[in-house]
Parts: C-alpha cells; sequence; structure tokens
C-alpha cells in the first residue's frame, strides 16, 4: 500500500487532501507542525481541529514542536528584515524551511514514508527529466508563488491533491465525506497576524518604535512617523500628510530612520535585481530568457526579461514600469503556467 504523510493544518484545503488520499487507498499519516502559541490556523485551534480530523478518517496524527525552528526561520527573519527597512516575504521562506524539508526529512527518518502532501493550490509533472512546478487549475487560489523555493528532491516527493481542484470543489468533497472543516472559514491573513492582531502589533513586540521624518526625493521633511519597521514600499494610506496629489512610500531609510514619499510615478520602476536564487522548472539558464514575472502574490504575472548575474543573482528588466517593486519581496517568473523560478527582490 502507498503511504503518504499529510500535512494537516487543521483547515479545509489540508484536510481535504488527507481525505481524498485516504478515500484513494494511500496509507494516510496525519502530521502537524506546532509553529507558535495562541489563536491562528496554524496554533493549538489548528491542532485540535487537524487532530479531530484524523479521528474522523481513523488515521495516525503526528504533533512535531516546531517553535524553535519558525522563531529562527520566520520570526527572527521579519524582524531583521522590517529592522532594516525592507519588508520580507514569510510564506516562501517557511514553505522551505519550516514545512516541506522538515516535514519530508520528519516521514522519511521518523515514520519510514518518502512522500509527503499538503492542501496547497499547485501542480507538479514530471518533464524533461526534471520535476516542474505548475499554476494551479484554479488561478483564483494559485499558491505556486509561495512554492518557488523549493527544491528538486522535495518537488520529486510531494502530492498537491487539490492542485486539478477548484476551491468550491475542495468545499463539496469536504461536505461529502462529512468532514467537520466543511465549512471553517479561510484564513485572511498570516498566521503571525492572526496570532498578534496585526503585523504592527507582532513587530512592536520585537521592534522599540523610534519617531522620525518623512520626506521627499529631496529630503524636504512633510511630517512624522511612529517607526520605519511600520512602513513598506508602494505604502498609501496612514501617511497623515496632506498633499496636493496622493504620496506613496517609495523608500525607507532605518539608518536615517526616515520614510521616503513621492507621487506615484516615483514608485515606479522599470527593473530590479534578484538574488537567492532557485531555478525550479529549467536549469540556470546562461542567456536572458523572456518570461512573465510577478512581484507580488496578488499581482498579475508582466512579461520581462529575465538576465542572469554573477553571484546566484538576476537582473529584471520589465516591458512595462512596475509599481511599488518591494525588497524583501519575491519575484518569480512563468513561461504560461509554468513556474521557471523565482528569488528575493534586492533593495534598489
Amino acid at each position: 500500500m502507498n503511504k503518504v504523510v499529510v500535512g494537516l493544518s487543521g483547515g479545509v484545503d489540508s484536510s481535504v487532501a488527507a481525505a481524498t488520499l485516504h478515500d484513494q487507498g494511500y496509507e494516510v499519516v496525519g502530521l502537524t507542525l506546532w509553529l507558535m502559541k495562541g489563536k491562528g490556523q496554524c496554533c493549538s485551534e489548528g491542532m485540535v481541529d487537524a487532530a479531530k480530523l484524523c479521528e474522523e478518517l481513523g488515521i495516525p496524527h503526528h504533533i512535531v514542536d516546531s517553535r524553535d525552528v519558525f522563531q529562527e526561520n520566520i520570526v527572527d527573519y521579519l524582524v531583521t528584515g522590517y529592522g532594516e527597512g525592507i519588508t520580507p516575504l514569510p510564506c516562501s521562506q517557511c514553505n522551505k524551511a519550516v514545512k516541506f524539508t522538515p516535514m519530508l526529512t520528519y516521514a522519511r527518518e521518523t515514520l519510514g514514508i518518502e512522500k509527503i502532501a499538503t492542501g496547497h493550490y499547485a501542480r507538479i509533472r514530471f518533464e524533461n527529466g526534471r520535476y516542474q512546478l505548475l499554476r494551479a487549475i484554479d488561478r483564483s487560489k494559485d499558491q505556486s508563488y509561495f512554492l518557488y523555493d523549493l527544491d528538486q528532491e522535495v518537488l520529486s516527493q510531494v502530492v498537491f491533491p487539490l492542485g486539478e481542484k477548484h476551491k468550491t470543489e475542495t468545499r463539496q468533497i469536504a461536505a461529502a465525506f462529512g468532514l467537520h472543516t466543511a465549512d471553517k472559514p479561510e484564513s485572511q491573513d498570516l498566521c503571525l497576524v492572526e496570532a498578534n492582531g496585526s503585523m504592527q502589533a507582532f513587530l512592536d513586540k520585537y521592534i522599540t518604535p523610534h519617531k522620525g521624518e518623512i520626506v521627499d526625493r529631496s529630503g524636504k521633511v512633510l511630517g512624522q512617523h511612529e517607526g520605519v519597521h511600520h512602513y513598506t514600499i508602494g505604502q498609501r494610506k496612514g501617511l497623515g500628510i496632506a498633499h496636493s496629489e496622493p504620496l506613496y512610500v517609495i523608500g525607507l531609510d532605518a539608518g536615517r530612520n526616515r520614510v521616503i514619499v513621492g507621487e506615484r510615478s516615483e514608485a515606479q520602476n522599470l527593473e530590479c535585481t534578484v538574488t537567492r536564487m532557485n531555478w525550479v522548472s529549467i536549469a540556470s539558464p546562461s542567456a536572458p530568457i523572456k518570461a512573465d514575472v510577478q512581484i507580488r502574490y496578488r499581482s498579475p504575472a508582466t512579461p520581462a526579461t529575465v538576465i542572469p548575474l554573477e553571484d546566484d543573482r538576476v537582473r529584471i528588466v520589465f516591458d512595462e514600469p512596475q509599481f511599488s517593486i518591494t525588497p524583501g519581496q519575491a519575484a518569480v517568473w512563468y513561461d504560461g503556467e509554468v513556474l521557471l523560478g523565482g528569488g528575493i527582490i534586492e533593495r534598489g
């Protein structure tokens, strides 16, 4: 019998992934990572729902204490980044460093199982000697952007049962199986935001706010801020500045404790550099390639040229200027539905 370890957060998606594989005849083992204390999809409430699901399916349930790993790779990563005036993307970092790789290691070394599965909306196929990562059929739920940093080893052993399904179908399957998570509301925020009420509240626990100046590009003082870590590139709301045109955050100078603002045109750029590269569906190219590049989860992918540089970096030149290219966020590029590669946007 095929065996698979399914990562369970306690939500409907991971529940249906487990139930579907169980129904297909897999010997399923549930695995929940204990990431932090308090309210949140990944925390105590989620662990209870995951345990209840395993009771419903009649499968074993394991809980792994991953709080130290989460603290080091996500909490410390975020705090350091925001303190330096960038806006880190925690989800892709969490998927690689906290979830998928540790899950596969635990499955192999503790349970003797080679396959893992999650409720992510994405697809995998093997073609031309390489495992490729593809967008989900339901583009409105596609999560491949957050999975760009998974390596070939993980992709060769992971299963995404929901990649071919639409979210409405997932709910219907949960109801058909009689799962108690069928009507559970979706998480709307990062787990840290859920647990702390807001990203600002989370960061203020670790970074002492220091008042400073809000300036334009010339250095003219336009207002005051309560802490550089409260702002991100492209932000418009919450500046507290009266101006003839809407102003946006166009730069963060943590060293001088300054927030730099400008009009929308000043927040647009034609290019950026990307580091911490991971080439997913193709090998690292030696020449520039054309691709559609996505610079945030909810933004559309847009045509650009990806130019390989030394030191495992690339330069991305967009066909049209892009608004709010944000250091610390991921730039991920596609050829149609195939995710080619991605990395972290460097400070300009």
